[in-house]
């Protein structure tokens, strides 16, 4: 009984200074993570907005880009799938002005499976939804124009639906805040 007690006051004594190192280190590194990420999302809504944009503001959920002159021309919004293969999904989409032609994306959040849907990515899956209607998007084997990443179905999947949240997004952007 005195050696069980014993155990029981060690173990419980390694995991109270376990779990003080952690709270530590976590409040140490909170501020340095959010600054990177921070940094990371202003990226990438310089990287997916129209080359011609001089000026982005925000508008709620969404930057909105204009031109030298002032106009409008092209807008960024986050996009989130919950459905991606590890997780959730999250993009930084970049729309021109139409409000559903899509510039590009970034992705700022995923846990895909390495070599195969962390190629959500990579520039042979991400270049062919330029220029198409973020409306319409479906993958090809859904009769749309989008081919899927090889053995990766989910992830392409997850990633049209996070283009269409973000797109969603824009509807909530009034007149007022484009000006």
């Amino acid at each position: 009984m005195k050696k069980n007690l014993s155990l029981v006051l060690s173990l419980t004594l390694i995991s109270g200074v376990c779990a003080a190192v952690l709270a530590y280190v976590n409040a140490l590194t909170r501020e340095p993570i959010a600054a990177t990420a921070a940094a990371n999302e202003q990226k990438a809504i310089k990287a997916v907005l129209p080359s011609e944009v001089a000026t982005v503001a925000a508008a709620g959920d969404v930057f909105v880009g204009k031109d030298a002159a002032g106009q409008v021309v092209g807008y960024a919004a986050k996009g989130t799938d919950a459905g991606g293969y590890g997780g959730d999904i999250v993009l930084m989409v970049g729309f021109r002005a139409d409000r559903k032609t899509l510039v590009c994306y970034r992705t700022l959040v995923a846990a895909e499976t390495p070599g195969l849907g962390m190629k959500l990515s990579a520039p042979e899956f991400a270049d062919q939804f330029r220029g198409k209607d973020a409306t319409t998007l479906k993958l090809r084997k859904q009769g749309g124009e989008i081919e899927a990443i090889t053995s990766a179905t989910i992830t392409s999947k997850a990633v049209c639906r996070a283009i269409a949240d973000a797109q969603k997004k824009l509807g909530a952007v009034s007149s007022e805040a484009q000006r």
